[in-house]
């Protein structure tokens, strides 16, 4: 079973759909995250919850 990390960003309403996607874009380059869940409220502020692989160790010898 895999097990994941979690991130929650809280986009106020007032970020551009452009701004919003450069914010994600940048964590996913360079943190490994990928998009779980996105929630658009009707006052335009976003929240989002980024997940990324947990790689556990396992010793050899």
């Amino acid at each position: 079973m895999l097990d994941y990390s979690y991130l929650v960003l809280h986009l106020p309403r007032g970020t551009t759909r452009d701004a919003a996607r450069q914010i994600l874009t940048e964590h996913a380059e360079y943190g490994d995250w990928e998009l779980d869940r996105l929630r658009l409220y009707p006052d335009g502020r976003r929240d989002v919850r980024l997940r990324r692989k947990i790689i556990r160790v396992t010793r050899t010898m």
